[in-house]
C-alpha cells in the first residue's frame, strides 16, 4: 500500500471528487455532482468521503458513505453505515486502493459508534460483488425491484 494515501475529501477536492463521482453514477452531470457535493458538506452528519491520492497527487478512489436510520437490508441494526459509493480508477485497481477507501469508511463508522457496514451493487455488477466479498462483505440477499406507473 506505498504510492498512494486516503484522506477525508474537502471543499478543495470538488473538481477531483466530481469527475471520480461521474465515473460511479454516469447518469448525473458534473455541474449536478458539484452541486450534490456541496449540499453534502454543508451537511456532514448526512455524507462522508474519502479520496485516495496517488504519489503525484491525483485522485485515484472515492468512497461515500453515510449514516442511514432507515430498515437496512441484511443489517441487525440500526443505524448502520452504508457504502454508497466507491470507485478506483482503472490504472490503479487491484492494488490496494478499495481495501484503503474501505478502511477509511469502516474507521469513520465505528469513531461514530455504529457496529455495521452495509452496502449493495446492481445485480449485474458482478466486479463490485467480487470486490466487496474481497474486502469482508458478506452477501445477505438479492433483490428485484419493481415499479408501476399510475
Amino acid at each position: 500500500m506505498t504510492g498512494f494515501r486516503v484522506r477525508r475529501a474537502t471543499e478543495e477536492d470538488l473538481d477531483a471528487w466530481a469527475s471520480l463521482r461521474h465515473q460511479l453514477w454516469p447518469h448525473l452531470s458534473l455541474e449536478g455532482h458539484r452541486t450534490e457535493i456541496v449540499d453534502a458538506l454543508a451537511q456532514p452528519e448526512k455524507l462522508v468521503a474519502f479520496l485516495c491520492v496517488s504519489a503525484t497527487g491525483n485522485a485515484i478512489g472515492l468512497a461515500e458513505a453515510s449514516v442511514r436510520s432507515d430498515h437496512v437490508n441484511g443489517c441487525e441494526t440500526s443505524p448502520v453505515a452504508f457504502l454508497e459509493g466507491i470507485v478506483v480508477d482503472p490504472s490503479f485497481r487491484r492494488q490496494g486502493v478499495a481495501a484503503s477507501l474501505v478502511a477509511a469508511v469502516t474507521d469513520w463508522a465505528k469513531d461514530e459508534g455504529l457496529s455495521e457496514l452495509a452496502s449493495d451493487a446492481e445485480i449485474h455488477n458482478t466486479v463490485s460483488h467480487a470486490m466487496h466479498a474481497a474486502l469482508g462483505f458478506e452477501e445477505t440477499q438479492r433483490v428485484v425491484c419493481f415499479r408501476k406507473s399510475l
